[in-house]
C-alpha cells in the first residue's frame, strides 16, 4: 500500500476513535445538565418541607448544581482538540492521550488525561528508555475532525508486521525490520544521537547542527516538548518561544508539537517576531545583505536624529510684544543638543521643550541686553512653558516617532545618504532607498529586524487608546499573529531557533531581545547558509547568548530523508563549499537516479509541465516545483491548469525546512546566480526530495563543483 493510502487509512482509524470520544462527551454533558436540572428541582421541592429537611435539601441542591456546573465548564473548556496522542505498547492496549480523561459507560478508558501517570510516556519515552512504547503517535485535530498524524518509532525491532507507521517514523520502522546487523546498527545510531540532544540539560545553550534530512528540526521540537514536561516549574510560567524561517515552518511546528492545553509556547516566523507585522516577502540577496548588516544600526541611529520631514524650519513666538525667532540653523542646533543626551527621542520631549525654552530665553536676553533692559529669565521660561502656542509648535517640531515612519524616510535617497555617510557605499544607498521609497509596499522579512531595531532606538510611544493595535507604526499596517503575552514580551524562559545559519546580525539582535533571560536551543547547518557574512552573524549570535553557560554542541550525521542517489548529486554540487565531515551520510537507496534534462527557453514551460505531470503520476504524496524566487509567479502560471492540491510551487528561499516526495527543480543555475551563497541555496533545493528528483537546466554551470 502506498504511503498516502496508509496515512489515509490510519487517519480513518483515529477518526473512528475520536468520534467515539465525542459521542461519550455529549453523553457526559447531557448527564451533567440533567444533574443541574435535578438540583434546581430539588431546591424548589425543599420549600414545602420542614425547616431542618429544607436546609439539608438546599445544601444537597447547591452541591449538585455546583458539581454539575464544574463538570460542564471542564467539558466545554477541553472540547477543542480533545485527543492529541496515542501510545502503542509492546505488552498492553493502546492508550489515547488528551486534554481530559474520559471513560465509556463500562468504565473502559477512552482518553487518558495528559497529566496522569499513564500518559507520562508520551513525553518521557525516548529511544534510550522507550518505557515499553513501540509507536508514539501525534494526532492533529480541528474540532472533531482528525486532520493528520505523525509517528515516532521508539522500539523498531518490536514493530509488528501489521502495524502501519506514518511520517518520519516509517523509515525507522523499515530499517528496524531490515535483515542484517548493519541496518540495526544504523537504527541504534540514529536514535541514540537524537535522544542525547532531546534529553540535554535545559540551562545554557544547546546547539544542534546537521545536514539535510538528519531530523534536527524534529529533534528540536521533541526537545521543546520534553523540556516543558520535565521542567514545567522552571519553563512553564514564562513560556517558550520557537522561531522559524517561514510561516510554512511554523505551521509544521504546530502539527508536531502536541497541544497540551496550555498557552506557553509561542510560534513565530522571522517575519512575525515583531508584534503587529507579518512579513512574507523576501528581498533580493544583495539588498537583504545590506538590511541585515550591523552597519544599519549606525544608519538608523543617524536617521532618527535627522529633522523630521514635516517639522517646521522656523519658530516665531511673541513675548510681551516682542517677536522671538529661531532660524532653521538654530533649531537644528537645539535638536543636536537634545540628541546629545542619548535619550530615546520618544522619551525626550520634556528635554526638547526645556532646550527650546532655553534658546528662546537666550534670544530674549540678547534683545534686553541690546536695549539696556533688565531681564527675568526664569519668568520667561515659566510663562512660555505654559503657553498653548508653544506646545503646539513643540508637538510638530518634536513629534512622536514610529519605526515604520522613520524607515520610510529613508526612501528619500538624499536623506538616506546623510544618514549613511561613511557607512554604506553609493550603490548600497541607491539600492536601499529604492526599496523603501514606495509607501504602500509591504514590508519584507529583512525589514522586520530594522523596524525592531528602530523600536528600541526610538523608545516607546505614548500609550495607545484601548483597542488600537500594537506594531511598528501608528496605526499599524497589518495585524500579526495572535498573542497571549504582553506587547514585545521579552521574558521567555526558553528560545528555540531553527535554520539559525540564515539569521542576519540584526535578526539575531531581534530574537535576542525576546530571550533576555532564556536558555536556548539553536538548530542549523552552516553548509545551507544563505547569509553571506558568517563571521558577522556568528559575532551577533554570540552576543545574543551573552555569558550563558554551559554551551553544548551536538552534530547529527545520518540523513534519512534523501535517497543516497539524490544526496550524491547534492553533495557533488556543494563540493568545495563544505568540509567532508559537514555533510551527512544518506543510508537509504532506491535505485532511482535523479533525472537531468537539458532545456532551452523556448520549451522551458512545456518541459516543466511534463515533468510535474510525470512526478504526480509517479508518487502518491506531494510534488514540489522549486525555482528562483523571481520565477515563482511565472512557474505558478505555467502549472495553473493542474487541479491537484499535491502540487506546490515554491521559491528557493521558501523551500528551506520543507520536503516533498518528488521535486522538479527549474533552472538550477538561476538559484546559484540569485543568491550571494548560490551553491549553498542550490544544495538546499536539491535535498528537498525524499523519493524522486528531476532537474530542468539550460546549461551545466550548476554542476561545476567548487565554483
Amino acid at each position: 500500500m502506498s504511503e498516502s493510502r496508509v496515512r489515509r487509512a490510519e487517519i480513518a482509524i483515529e477518526q473512528t476513535h475520536v468520534d467515539r470520544v465525542y459521542v461519550r462527551l455529549a453523553e457526559l454533558r447531557a448527564q451533567a445538565e440533567a444533574m443541574r436540572t435535578r438540583g434546581y428541582e430539588l431546591g424548589r421541592g425543599a420549600q414545602s418541607e420542614a425547616v431542618f429537611e429544607q436546609a439539608s435539601m438546599l445544601y444537597e441542591r447547591d452541591m449538585m448544581v455546583f458539581h454539575a456546573n464544574q463538570t460542564l465548564q471542564t467539558l466545554d473548556a477541553e472540547y477543542e482538540g480533545l485527543v492529541f496522542g496515542r501510545l502503542d505498547h509492546g505488552s498492553a492496549e493502546p492508550v489515547h492521550v488528551g486534554r481530559l480523561g474520559i471513560r465509556d459507560a463500562d468504565f473502559d478508558n477512552l482518553v487518558t488525561d495528559w497529566r496522569a501517570p499513564a500518559a507520562a510516556a508520551f513525553y518521557q519515552a525516548t529511544a534510550e528508555e522507550p518505557m515499553d512504547v513501540v509507536r508514539r503517535r501525534v494526532i492533529r485535530c480541528s474540532g472533531q475532525s482528525v486532520l493528520d498524524i505523525d509517528d515516532d518509532v521508539l522500539m523498531p525491532e518490536a514493530v509488528p508486521d501489521d502495524m502501519n507507521v506514518v511520517g518520519e517514523g516509517a523509515l525507522l520502522a523499515a530499517l528496524g525490520r531490515a535483515r542484517g546487523d548493519t541496518m540495526r546498527d544504523i537504527v541504534a545510531t540514529i536514535q541514540k544521537e537524537q535522544d542525547d540532544v532531546i534529553r540535554a540539560p535545559w540551562r545554557g545553550v544547546t546547539e544542534i547542527t546537521g545536514g539535510p534530512g538528519t531530523g534536527k528540526t524534529a529533534v528540536a521540537l521533541h526537545r521543546a516538548a520534553y523540556l516543558l514536561y520535565r521542567h514545567r516549574r522552571q519553563l512553564g510560567g514564562a513560556g517558550v518561544l520557537v522561531v522559524g524561517p517561514s510561516g510554512v515552518f511554523t505551521n509544521y511546528i504546530s502539527r508536531v508539537l502536541p497541544s497540551m492545553g496550555e498557552t506557553n509556547v509561542e510560534l513565530r516566523s522571522l517575519g512575525q517576531v515583531l508584534d503587529g507585522i507579518d512579513a512574507t516577502r523576501h528581498d533580493p540577496a544583495a539588498l537583504a545583505a545590506v538590511k541585515g548588516s550591523l552597519r544599519m544600526r549606525k544608519v538608523l541611529g543617524k536617521a532618527l536624529r535627522d529633522t523630521p520631514p514635516e517639522a517646521p524650519t522656523e519658530m516665531r513666538i511673541v513675548y510681551r510684544g516682542e517677536v522671538l525667532k529661531l532660524s532653521a540653523r538654530e533649531l537644528e542646533k537645539v535638536r543636536r543638543k537634545v540628541h546629545g543626551h542619548s535619550q530615546p527621542p520618544n522619551r525626550a520631549r520634556v528635554r526638547a521643550a526645556e532646550a527650546l525654552l532655553e534658546a528662546l530665553a537666550d534670544r530674549a536676553e540678547q534683545y534686553a541686553r541690546d536695549d539696556g533692559r533688565s531681564f527675568d529669565r526664569a519668568e520667561l521660561v515659566r510663562d512660555l512653558g505654559e503657553r498653548l502656542d508653544f506646545h503646539r509648535f513643540l508637538v510638530v517640531w518634536w513629534p512622536v516617532l514610529y519605526p515604520a515612519q522613520v524607515l520610510r524616510w529613508l526612501g528619500d535617497e538624499r536623506r538616506l545618504a546623510r544618514a549613511a555617510k561613511n557607512v554604506l557605499t553609493a550603490p548600497e544607498v541607491a539600492l536601499l532607498s529604492a526599496s523603501l521609497a514606495e509607501p504602500d509596499r509591504e514590508w519584507t522579512v529583512a525589514d522586520v529586524a530594522l523596524l525592531d531595531e528602530l523600536r528600541v532606538l526610538l523608545g516607546p510611544p505614548p500609550k495607545r487608546r484601548r483597542g488600537q493595535s500594537a506594531g511598528a507604526e501608528s496605526p499599524p499596517e497589518r495585524g500579526g499573529p495572535a498573542r497571549h503575552r504582553p506587547e514585545h514580551y521579552d521574558e521567555y524562559s526558553h528560545v528555540v531557533v531553527d535554520e539559525s545559519q540564515d539569521l542576519s546580525p540584526l535578526q539575531w539582535r531581534m530574537v535576542a531581545r525576546r530571550g533576555r533571560y532564556a536558555s536556548w536551543t539553536v538548530v542549523g547547518d552552516p553548509v545551507q547558509s544563505s547569509w553571506p557574512h558568517p563571521g558577522e552573524a556568528a559575532a551577533a549570535r554570540d552576543q545574543a547568548f551573552g555569558a550563558r553557560t554551559p554551551r553544548r554542541r551536538y552534530t547529527l550525521r545520518t540523513n534519512y530523508r534523501n535517497s543516497a542517489e539524490i544526496f550524491d548529486l547534492a553533495a557533488r554540487v556543494v563540493a568545495g563549499h563544505a568540509e567532508e565531515d559537514e555533510l551527512p551520510h544518506a543510508v537509504r537507496t532506491t535505485g532511482l537516479t535523479p533525472q537531468i534534462r537539458r532545456t532551452d527557453p523556448g520549451n522551458r514551460e512545456s518541459a516543466t509541465q511534463l515533468a510535474a505531470k510525470e512526478q504526480l503520476d509517479a508518487v502518491d504524496g506531494t510534488v514540489g516545483v522549486i525555482c528562483a524566487m523571481n520565477r515563482v509567479d511565472e512557474v505558478g502560471r505555467w502549472l495553473s491548469g493542474y487541479d491537484d492540491d499535491r502540487l506546490r510551487v515554491v521559491g528557493s528561499l521558501d523551500s528551506k525546512g520543507l520536503e516533498y516526495d518528488a521535486v522538479v527543480l527549474v533552472e538550477p543555475s538561476e538559484l546559484v546566480d540569485e543568491s550571494l551563497t548560490g551553491r549553498r541555496v542550490l544544495y538546499v533545493a536539491l535535498t528537498r526530495a525524499t523519493q524522486r528528483l528531476t532537474v530542468l537546466a539550460s546549461d551545466d554551470r550548476w554542476l561545476a563543483a567548487g565554483e
